[in-house]
């Protein structure tokens, strides 16, 4: 039976970090506030809108009573996005092309709100990739809670499972699904590899591939 894989998208897919601080800043300018660093939008990143606000607002002491306006504001900016900043990581097309090819059936479950997520997809023609998306709107909760992850792989169909990711909210989200994991390195994680539980890792697409066969004969699959 053929493997499922499911990727998360911000910082694994795509470097989306540099628009996004582009947003938080233009939200910050509106209220004479001091811009944020590329580094303070990757730290903010992984949890999804509503919690990127909420960090940016804590970190410029914006009341809590402002959070929704300025998420809708957030929200608003974004889809009017032209991507000029996001950017594929290298390598990215050509491992997609490889794992379609070897009749891997792949997913997207990411915490980016799914109109968002498709717009990105769509932006960058990568969604030809994936027959399932689930996004962070697209349930009730969404990662680290599991039922995000399954939902995608169900929508996949029946065969042994592996996700993909970057942060120390993908890891536990795999661990909690009880999915093996395969860590992307350069990305938005923010704590020490030693601290998270993967079965592999690579810091370059053109890895992915062979990183998946040689694992398949050694993972626990579900």
């Amino acid at each position: 039976m053929s493997l499922r894989i499911v990727f998360d998208l911000d910082g694994t897919l795509i470097d989306s970090a540099p628009d996004l601080c582009a947003i938080a800043n233009t939200l910050l300018a509106a209220r004479a506030l001091e811009p944020i660093s590329l580094v303070q939008a990757r730290e903010f990143i992984g949890n999804g809108a509503s919690v990127f606000v909420e960090k940016l607002r804590k970190s410029r002491d914006i009341p809590d009573t402002d959070h929704d306006a300025l998420l809708c504001s957030y929200l608003t900016l974004y889809a009017a996005l032209d991507l000029t900043l996001t950017a594929p990581y290298p390598g990215l097309v050509e491992a997609l092309s490889t794992l379609q090819a070897q009749g891997y059936a792949m997913g997207i479950c990411t915490n980016k709100p799914l109109k968002a997520a498709h717009a990105v997809l769509d932006h960058f023609e990568l969604g030809d990739f994936f027959d399932a998306v689930i996004g962070g709107d697209s349930l009730s909760v969404h990662k680290p809670d599991p039922t995000p992850l399954h939902a995608a792989f169900e929508a996949l169909g029946a065969g042994p499972r592996l996700y993909v990711g970057d942060s120390e909210v993908d890891a536990e989200t795999a661990a909690r699904a009880h999915v093996p994991f395969l860590l992307f390195t350069e990305g938005y994680r923010k704590s020490p590899m030693s601290d998270l539980n993967f079965q592999g890792n690579f810091s370059h697409f053109k890895a992915l591939p062979e990183l998946i066969s040689s694992i398949r004969t050694r993972a626990a699959w579900h």
